[in-house]
């Protein structure tokens, strides 16, 4: 037997024991990058206020939240930096597929982001994906419509209406973006 073959097989058990940030996609441990840059954080805080500003406050079975942890399966957990979800009872960790997920692209995790977690996230019915690049302070949404991915556009200055979401939800990018032109 190999050494790839002995790598196969890692649970959500397994995973609940490693130490550090990794993900788990198809069996496979997946070493998420050492924190990220500051832009990058900084942007999903960005991106978490303007969601959670836009959100009705009537609307309390919704949430925005950033980096949890969700199962997909058995060996496939993966865990975004922002989420929209709704109706999601689960404590440790998401249980159905968000509503929305928000990747903030960094060089170390571009082919995950744009490749496999696409896919991933296709698959599992994610109705919008949204892909932020820092260094270009633009955004590519993606609209699940037939079962695959339909790119909305690039976003920079422009609002996304999140029009077939409960709650009024919508993300300004000019809003998001603002500050970090100025540098």
């Amino acid at each position: 037997m190999s050494v790839a073959e002995l790598l196969d097989g890692y649970t959500y058990d397994d995973y609940c024991f490693w130490e550090g940030n990794w993900e788990l996609i198809e069996g496979h441990p997946v070493a998420m990058a050492p924190a990220p840059m500051r832009i990058h954080q900084d942007l999903v805080t960005e991106i978490v206020y303007e969601l959670r500003g836009s959100l009705d406050d009537e609307c309390e079975e919704c949430v925005v939240s950033l980096e949890n942890d969700w199962k997909i399966n058995q060996n496939t957990v993966l865990r975004p930096d922002v989420i929209f979800t709704c109706d999601d009872e689960g404590e440790a960790y998401l249980t159905k597929a968000p509503k929305i997920i928000i990747e903030v692209i960094s060089p170390s995790t571009a082919k995950n982001d744009e490749k496999i977690k696409f896919k991933i996230y296709e698959e599992e019915k994610v109705l919008y994906y949204i892909l932020v690049y820092p260094d270009d302070l633009v955004a590519k949404a993606y609209r699940l419509e037939e079962g695959r991915y339909s790119k909305i556009g690039d976003f920079s200055r422009e609002k996304l209406k999140f029009e077939d979401l409960e709650c009024g939800l919508s993300l300004d990018f000019d809003r998001v973006f603002k500050r970090f032109r100025k540098r």
